[in-house]
């Protein structure tokens, strides 16, 4: 008997959902319908890194699901046959402000690979060692090389894995939905009955679960980040992005893209609107690595909304009252790292593959929902 299952949600969860339940085994007893409006979507207007290993984070829960996050890429990448301008391991170069704080995290991130085989080789640069490998720069930090970095556009990412999964067995319906309170999800042709709901609506989980009388604990957050358009010669191809410390994040796109973010901003709901204040902010972060930058080179500001929960952790898993409803949010700034990998999780746990100990990776999801 096929069962039917939904997913509300089609940010980098719900589409990592949705993928590999039309790949991994067992996918043939499955059908799935994705119900995603886009609006606010953080996934759609993110660009990020993918170089968890150095976090100055200290909750363990969140390294592990991090850790095997960007573990789970290079097999992620190779299934749904991903384009480097969706993913493209180049390396992340990490930069302290402090000499002797620099010579601790190398020190720190040794020990971690030994044990760690996707942070690849890891280098101590000088700052002419970093315009090397980053010549965009023209003003350089010393930092860290980390070699199994990479990068990520979510608009991409999410738009190739969703093509890949509705060529198998994914419908793809762009609408918003409501779950009624028994249960039910009621969309444009109807009232259905699912046998498993994911449900990854980010922010507005609140909002997605309230009809069933729960109460979600996250908060919004504003994301804004700039893209930019300069010249990067086809020697220049592939460069590292690079995560300065209490500074913007600088990605290098091939092509002559270049993004700088994003911002985090807790007081702004679900205000969509690019704020002049924030773009020049990230302007001037940029300027402070590439002063050859000027404003005309800003084609675009995208702004996105997170989701947050009061540890700053993500959750998932079954509701504790109604098992048939599987959750994964609270993602935060990490979400291009855990999403997928908590997506993953969710599809097993449909498809009865449910093996690993989801306890290491998050608290009980009665810790968010209640």
């Amino acid at each position: 008997m096929v069962k039917q299952v939904a997913i509300i949600g089609g940010g980098i969860i719900g589409a990592t959902a949705a993928f590999y339940l039309s790949y991994l085994q067992g996918n043939e007893n499955v059908q799935v319908t994705l119900f995603d409006d886009d609006h606010g979507q953080a996934t759609k207007a993110a660009s990020g890194i993918i170089s968890p290993w150095l976090s100055k984070r200290r909750n363990k829960r969140w390294y592990a699901l991090a850790k095997r996050g960007a573990e789970l890429y290079s097999d992620l990448v190779k299934a749904a046959q991903l384009s480097d301008k969706a993913y493209q391991q180049t390396g992340t170069i990490v930069t302290r402000k402090n000499n002797e704080d620099l010579l601790s995290l190398y020190h720190d991130a040794q020990i971690k690979q030994q044990q760690t085989p996707a942070m690849g080789h890891v280098e101590l640069l000088d700052a002419d060692a970093v315009q090397k490998k980053m010549p965009l720069l023209t003003n350089p930090p010393e930092g860290i090389f980390v070699s199994g970095g990479a990068r990520i556009d979510g608009a991409d990412f999410v738009k190739e894995l969703l093509e890949h999964a509705e060529a198998n067995n994914v419908q793809v319906k762009h609408e918003r939905v409501s779950v009624l309170p028994n249960g039910d999800v009621r969309s444009s042709e109807g009232t259905q009955t699912f046998d498993h709901v994911i449900v990854a609506t980010g922010a507005w989980m609140h909002e997605t679960l309230a009809p069933l009388g729960l109460n979600v604990k996250v908060r919004p957050q504003k994301g804004q980040l700039i893209d930019l358009t300069v010249a990067m010669p086809s020697k220049w191809r592939n460069m590292p992005v690079m995560m300065p410390e209490s500074m913007s994040d600088i990605i290098p796109f091939n092509g002559g893209k270049l993004v700088i973010g994003a911002t985090h901003e807790n007081d702004e709901g679900f205000d969509l609107t690019p704020k002049p204040a924030a773009r020049n902010q990230l302007f001037e972060n940029a300027k402070a690595f590439i002063s050859t930058l000027s404003e005309s080179q800003i084609t675009d500001m995208r702004v996105g909304t997170r989701a947050y929960t009061g540890d700053f952790a993500p959750f998932f898993g079954a509701l504790p009252d109604l098992s048939s409803f599987l959750v994964g949010g609270g993602l935060g700034s990490s979400g291009l790292t855990t999403g997928p990998i908590i997506g993953y999780f969710l599809a097993q746990a449909v498809l009865g593959n449910h093996s690993d100990d989801w306890s290491r990776y998050t608290k009980p999801v009665s810790s968010y929902i209640g």
